[in-house]
């Protein structure tokens, strides 16, 4: 696999991320969501879901979409965009509906999967018997994908997450019965957990998408301009010697899921930045294929709005 180029750090922006947020994002409309969408046959839900994201217009958000989505197809018309930009947000309203309903709710939640692909890569990791690491982006349904995988594998998982910034939407969110444990990169003893997780030969989900705007950001090329990318999978992956797999989870056409898992990066010492620039080759990949699924609703170049 060719690699993609690194990119001199100074070349980024010197912006702290403040990450997306609405004014929607509160514990009660999550809660209201849930008990509307619940009560509803999936195939109404998703109805429903698609027709509130094509009402309710965010201009911030969609400028910066539509701003991205020129850049992953810079071919495509106006108009092009325009619907890409619209199927985004019905994409992203029936994955979130899933999220907070269905997999809550659902007794057979397996039944949304379609297919695993690559599961010999799984298989084959897992005879490392070092663990693994499966990193994935913010393309298509990522947090229901752990919790399926799980299910389906058997194997003990560890779900890396952004704490919320209200703590009652963490408990609605994950407080629910799943086969996941989640771990928010503020604990302080998140990393030791981690590696310690990957030493029992457990499963660690991360995602890989998203820089932090700390030093642990490198700048990779992707598509065509630099873009700051974590570090952090690949310091773990090295330290714990586990592989390090790809993995998304896509909406298809009947309203299933697909998880993808690739073949696994294998971080030696002192190749973490080497290693960064596979996975995000790896990513471009995936984005080009699904760009109405790559849900980032900021300019993800420069980075969001400094706080």
């Amino acid at each position: 696999m060719a690699q993609l180029p690194l990119v001199d750090p100074e070349t980024l922006p010197a912006l702290r991320p403040r990450w997306y947020a609405h004014e929607w994002n509160r514990a009660v409309v999550y809660r209201a969501g849930a008990r509307v969408l619940g009560a509803l046959p999936r195939t109404a839900r998703l109805g429903l879901a698609r027709a509130v994201a094509a009402r309710v217009r965010f201009p911030a958000e969609r400028a910066a979409v539509h701003a991205n989505l020129a850049r992953i197809a810079p071919g495509a018309s106006l108009r092009e965009r325009e619907a890409l930009v619209g199927a985004l947000f019905g994409c992203f309203a029936m994955c979130f509906a899933d999220l907070v309903s269905t997999n809550r709710t659902e007794p057979r939640p397996d039944r949304l999967l379609a297919a695993v692909e690559g599961r010999e890569h799984l298989s084959a990791a897992a005879g490392d018997g070092r663990g693994l690491i499966l990193l994935t982006a913010h393309l298509g349904n990522w947090e229901l994908a752990g919790r399926l995988l799980a299910l389906g594998e058997g194997v003990p998982t560890w779900v890396v997450v952004a704490e919320e910034p209200d703590p009652e939407i963490e408990r609605f969110l994950r407080g629910g019965p799943a086969p996941v444990r989640f771990v928010t990169r503020s604990q302080p003893t998140a990393s030791v957990n981690l590696l310690a997780a990957l030493r029992r030969r457990e499963a660690v989900a991360m995602q890989g998408d998203r820089a932090l705007g700390t030093r642990g950001d490198v700048a990779v090329s992707f598509f065509g301009e630099p873009a700051p990318f974590p570090l952090g999978p690949f310091v773990l992956a090295r330290a714990a010697a586990a592989p390090l797999l790809p993995a998304f989870c896509v909406l298809e056409p009947d309203h299933r899921y697909r998880i993808t898992v690739g073949p696994p990066i294998r971080v030696a010492a002192g190749g973490e930045r080497r290693a960064l620039a596979t996975w995000v080759e790896v990513l471009e990949t995936a984005v080009r294929r699904h760009p109405e699924q790559w849900f980032n609703f900021y300019d993800v170049w420069h980075g969001p709005t400094p706080g």
